[in-house]
């Protein structure tokens, strides 16, 4: 081996070990919540003598856990159905235009990403309490499905960037109306980009605090709340097991967006195949 080959493969091993080193740093202070929610302790602590799903048994056995838990489900799901439908309407408009309005348009729609979310939260406190939504269903899932709106057309314009306009062009020309044309030829056609929003959508409201902190009183409380203020009442490991489920409900909708991604992926090489052989 000579000596530019040697310090070649030390350089790509001295940046493969710091990347493993940055993710570690990222990813080990979250798994310490599992062996957390496996003692055998009645307070937050690392197993002592052998580990225990006590604190599963206790979640599972509770009413207020297993309610916190429906609701954050039903408030993420409709806000993300919500956020899908207008954020890829106003995404399929800015792309038809394509000009300086929707631009800003599009710029305006990803304001909140980009403002702090506890400033959105005193927003959203000040004008829910003025109309009645305050600590209300509609008032949550409102403010979810406005802050997932930028993930949903950020995803679904990128689609857009990669969509053959001739397909629309075609199926116009053969008399599909808009709406036929919309349903039939483009959404089909962004498919994985709708998907991708949705995942976003879904898991940043399921574990949205900040702004449900703001809007909510006692009417609502969805998981990261109840957890939150669990921490704020007592030390019970229970706490940590809800971290887990939460945690892991998160990891598995993210894997399945990757596994939609990569069949999409294939189906579309298989398309492309099969194209190029006809």
């Amino acid at each position: 081996m000579s000596s530019h080959q040697f310090w070649q493969q030390f350089r790509y091993a001295l940046q493969l070990g710091f990347a493993w080193m940055i993710l570690g740093f990222l990813v080990l202070p979250m798994l310490i919540i599992l062996p957390v929610s496996l003692t055998d302790r009645s307070y937050l602590s690392l197993p002592e003598h052998s580990l225990s799903i006590q604190h599963y048994q206790a979640f599972f056995s509770n009413s207020a856990w297993l309610s916190a838990t429906g609701q954050s489900l039903l408030i993420a799901s409709i806000a993300t159905i919500l956020a899908l439908i207008i954020g890829s309407l106003c995404a399929i408009g800015c792309w038809r235009l394509s000009n300086g309005f929707s631009n800003g348009v599009r710029l305006f729609m990803l304001a909140p990403i980009i403002v702090p979310t506890i400033v959105q939260g005193l927003a959203y406190y000040r004008f829910w309490a003025a109309t009645g939504l305050f600590d209300t269903y509609i008032g949550v899932i409102i403010a979810h499905t406005l802050v997932g709106l930028p993930y949903t057309i950020i995803t679904v314009s990128a689609s857009l960037a990669g969509f053959d306009v001739k397909l629309e062009q075609a199926a116009r020309s053969l008399g599909a109306s808009t709406w036929r044309t919309l349903l039939h030829v483009i959404v089909p056609g962004i498919s994985p980009g709708l998907f991708a929003g949705g995942l976003f959508a879904f898991t940043h409201s399921f574990d949205e605090l900040v702004i449900v902190l703001f809007i909510t009183s006692r009417g609502i409380a969805t998981l990261p709340k109840r957890i939150w203020e669990g921490i704020e009442d007592n030390i019970d490991p229970t706490i940590a097991a809800a971290a887990v489920l939460l945690i892991t409900i998160t990891f598995a909708v993210l894997l399945l967006g990757a596994l939609f991604r990569s069949l999409s992926e294939r189906a579309s090489a298989r398309r492309n195949q099969l194209a190029e052989e006809h």
